[in-house]
């Protein structure tokens, strides 16, 4: 900044404008997003806005676009009712959805969520309101904050196959984007990784690296996902002549994944590998057989899905389907932005590939 701004106060509007060579009312529309501004034009704009440390109003640039510059990162499940929770005689039952945050947190999932979103939000000057919707409540509450314009639109991850906010959302004519295929279908853009080849490709390493005795803990079967990495890799042992995978219903939790191997080597003693539908479970897999005296790789090979940070927290490092999540929610958070800037726009789908992750537990 120079120092004759320096010395006038806060850079304004008509500081951008000697410094870019154009009118105040063009730099005022590049800075609203007005769309049909010259490209060479825009970036000149946006280079004497870097130079001037021009830094816009958001009150009252909001009165003109009408626009938050935030959204709401929406976290949502079927979840318990308060009234159901006082009744269960589930300890982890709550009515003021703590179990749901914990849960949440616990999962880095959706740390790597909240990752991708933000690095795409920062630099165009925007921010992420965090909201748990848990409950028929909170799901109210959510409708109502988009309604009132508090946030521009709504980023979903939805936690259960039975959740009815995307559904909520798109009766209500809301902007929003899903994280991963809705189980029911609903008028809203989303993003997904083809989870099928996932498991194909998690089933294809452990049948070339000679195991036969092949069990699997699946996610939960009521997730979509979990159906897919189920499907893909049944079918893909079925291909090679395996046609009977032992299976054992996981919940993408630690502790599952703990439960299911002690189940599969109760049962299937002979077993010398195992698919975990997500790296927590698969984590949780490979405390069992060290426990239970089994070398991982070298009497049992355990492959797990995601990639995410417990893949590296195993001993040894997991091998694993990588899902790019960082790059998910980005774009998740792109095809929201676009839609808020063309509301008429179609509704769309991007599909991401996954990629095998070769470590050392197989």
């Amino acid at each position: 900044m120079t120092d004759d701004l320096r010395s006038a106060g806060a850079p304004t509007l008509e500081d951008v404008a000697r410094a870019a060579g154009v009118s105040r009312a063009t730099v005022s529309r590049v800075v609203n997003g007005v769309r049909n501004v010259d490209p060479v034009i825009q970036e000149a704009v946006r280079r004497a806005v870097s130079v001037t440390g021009y830094t816009p109003n958001r009150a009252a640039r909001s009165l003109v676009t009408r626009r938050a510059d935030a959204v709401a990162l929406v976290v949502s499940g079927a979840g318990v009712e308060p009234e159901a929770a006082e009744e269960s005689e589930d300890p982890t039952a709550s009515g003021d959805g703590s179990s749901f945050t914990a849960q949440v947190f616990a999962d880095p999932f959706f740390g790597r969520v909240v990752t991708g979103v933000v690095n795409y939000l920062r630099p165009r000057g925007m921010h992420p309101v965090l909201m748990f919707a848990e409950s028929s409540r909170a799901r109210e509450e959510v409708v109502a904050y988009l309604r009132q314009g508090r946030a521009d639109g709504a980023l979903v991850v939805s936690t259960h196959a039975e959740d009815p906010l995307p559904a909520l959302i798109a009766e209500a004519g809301l902007a929003a984007v899903l994280f991963a295929r809705p189980a029911r279908p609903v008028p809203v853009s989303y993003v997904d990784l083809a989870h099928q080849d996932g498991a194909r490709l998690a089933a294809e390493h452990l049948l070339g690296r000679g195991c036969r005795r092949i069990a699997t803990i699946s996610g939960p079967l009521d997730v979509p996902a979990g159906q897919a990495r189920l499907t893909g890799f049944r079918d893909t042992m079925a291909r090679h002549g395996h046609p009977y995978i032992p299976i054992v219903e996981g919940q993408f939790t630690q502790e599952s994944g703990e439960a299911a191997m002690e189940r599969l080597l109760a049962e299937h003693p002979g077993l010398d590998g195992v698919f975990a539908a997500n790296d927590l479970m698969a984590l949780g897999a490979c405390h069992v057989l060290r426990e239970r005296g089994r070398s991982v790789p070298g009497d049992v090979a355990v492959v797990g899905f995601d990639d995410s940070s417990a893949a590296l927290a195993c001993r040894p490092p997991l091998t694993t389907v990588r899902q790019p999540v960082e790059g998910m929610a980005a774009e998740m958070t792109r095809l929201l932005l676009d839609r808020l800037s063309r509301p008429d726009g179609p509704v769309t789908s991007v599909i991401f590939e996954p990629e095998l992750m070769v470590r050392g537990s197989a």
